[in-house]
């Protein structure tokens, strides 16, 4: 269906019940069913509640709204306390939910919903009037999550429909972002997901009946929903933040009993930017797992983060929509193994492999190839773009990385982003790290630009702190001891970096800024 792969599959024992994601809350409701599952604000909804809306969102879609299993249906909302119950209430009935940022424009939502042949979009109500005009009469159901979409559950049966559902079904299609091409969806399969959970239980620590999770990121992304859902799923507590303000996050890990909550390094960038004192009176005190991903945390970063909110809970967990938990460096090597992302994680493997799809020496430099229980199904709809990324079995990440002695894994670069000046190879993140230890530098992203010497020119884009100050000169000098070569040729000094709507720096828009495009 629509190119995504297909695998063999082996007699089933008489027993067998495929691995859903939707059964893992049911399980909590049945166990303690008045355990407080989700809340948001002031709302609360016990794994009761929570199960019984679950199942009034899967009678809705398919009794009500007639929609078809395995074709899927969109949901557009900020974080929210209904998004987890459209997301699983869907995905029990066969039919995927595809996760759209908010911050998308109508154009675009229309456009994904045109890509996955959306047969209904949930559209919270701030965004409804736009996208209703840009969508047309191409989506038949649009709902807007209000008074209508409860109306609309209290119509329906709080009795799951016996619809069959496979492991192997897709449970999400959430679309990439975008960085080096057209938005793709990506089918990720309840098995996938259901197997991450596992891995994240197993790695973190925190997953239990007994835990509490902060949910921040937004809900939309691969692993927003991950974290959030992870709780859900073995019977925890999660608490999902309507937006990040760095001072209400820590307070809401200080006084919320949280154990685990999942910041992208921009969030803890600006934690780190308050007050020492404000640091201090918000300590997170039974923060057991503070997990970093998204993006390459800087080794300056996690110092400050080790300093200012405690030793011991920061884990930097490298995955990919595509592929999942790939890595994760745990606390006792965030200072021993400086610039690494740690040890592949459970049943996963990892290859480094050169342009001729050799394996590179340990030291060397190769593109990362994976093979791992949570990799994604395939980009629907799109079966050359799927077996391009698929290579004997392998999926390819990238990214390049090193490895060294003890099998730990050190991220270079992304493919797109090497850099050819003067015919070397030069990796931006390298730059990047040096660059970030400057006590006046708050971000930095280093890229190539067209130059009739060089091939091309390194140059690097840079925001400073509040009230700091630093030349060009005096930041060129600070990075010479990576090699002269190394060192950017110009910076470029800006209020703030261009990044897409997931939040990733676009150094795609500061080449074309500063020398047209690559």
């Amino acid at each position: 269906m629509h190119g995504i792969p297909t695998r063999a599959q082996g007699p089933r024992p008489a027993t067998y019940v495929p691995v859903l994601i939707d059964d893992g809350i049911r399980t909590a409701a049945r166990t303690a069913p008045h355990r407080p599952a989700i809340g948001f604000g002031d709302a609360t909804l016990t794994y009761a509640e929570l199960d019984e809306r679950i199942a009034r969102v899967a009678s809705g879609a398919h009794d009500g709204l007639q929609l078809t299993p395995g074709v899927p249906a969109a949901v557009l909302a900020p974080n929210c306390l209904e998004y987890m119950e459209l997301v699983c209430g869907l995905s029990a009935v066969g039919v995927p939910a595809v996760t759209i940022n908010p911050r998308a424009s109508a154009t675009e939502v229309a456009a994904m919903c045109g890509d996955a042949g959306a047969q209904a979009l949930f559209v919270h109500p701030t965004l409804h009037d736009a996208v209703v005009e840009a969508v047309g009469g191409d989506v038949p159901h649009v709902i807007p999550i209000d008074e209508r979409y409860e109306q609309w559950l209290r119509d329906a049966s709080p009795r799951r429909p016996a619809v069959e559902v496979e492991e192997w079904d897709a449970f999400s299609i959430p679309y990439t972002s975008g960085t080096t091409g057209e938005p793709k969806g990506v089918v990720l399969s309840h098995r996938s997901r259901t197997l991450a959970f596992l891995g994240m239980a197993s790695e973190f620590g925190t997953y239990t009946p007994d835990d509490r999770t902060l949910a921040i990121s937004p809900l939309c992304h691969g692993g927003g929903f991950a974290f959030a859902a992870a709780s859900l799923f073995f019977g925890g507590f999660c608490q999902v933040a309507s937006r990040f303000d760095p001072e209400e996050v820590l307070r809401a890990l200080a006084e919320g009993r949280t154990t685990s909550v999942f910041l992208v390094p921009t969030h803890l960038q600006a934690i780190l930017e308050l007050p020492p004192a404000t640091l201090e009176r918000w300590r997170p005190r039974e923060l057991r797992a503070l997990v970093s991903g998204g993006a390459p945390l800087r080794q300056a970063t996690k110092e400050r983060v080790i300093e200012a909110l405690g030793d011991g809970m920061l884990y930097e967990n490298y995955a990919s929509t595509e592929a999942g938990s790939l890595t994760n460096l745990r606390p006792a090597d965030q200072l021993r193994k400086p610039g690494s992302v740690g040890l592949p994680t459970p049943c996963t493997q990892i290859r480094l492999v050169d342009d001729a799809g050799n394996d590179v020496p340990t030291g060397e430099v190769g593109e990362i190839h994976a093979r791992t229980p949570t990799l994604f199904s395939g980009y629907w709809g799109r079966p050359e773009a799927t077996e391009a990324v698929f290579r004997d079995g392998w999926v390819t990440c990238g990214d390049y990385a090193r490895r060294d002695e003890e099998g730990y894994l050190y991220i270079v670069d992304r493919k797109d982003d090497k850099i050819i000046s003067g015919g070397v190879n030069v990796y931006p993140r390298e730059i990047e790290e040096s660059l970030a230890r400057h006590p006046a530098v708050a971000e930095v992203a280093v890229y190539g630009v067209p130059d009739d010497y060089w091939g091309e020119a390194i140059q690097a884009a840079v925001t400073l702190r509040d009230g700091q100050a630093a030349s060009a000169e005096e930041l060129a000098a600070f990075c010479e001891d990576l090699g002269r070569y190394k060192v950017p040729k110009a910076f470029v000094f800006m209020d703030e970096l261009p990044r897409n709507a997931a939040g990733k720096i676009l150094r795609s828009a500061l080449r074309e800024r500063q020398g047209g495009p690559r």
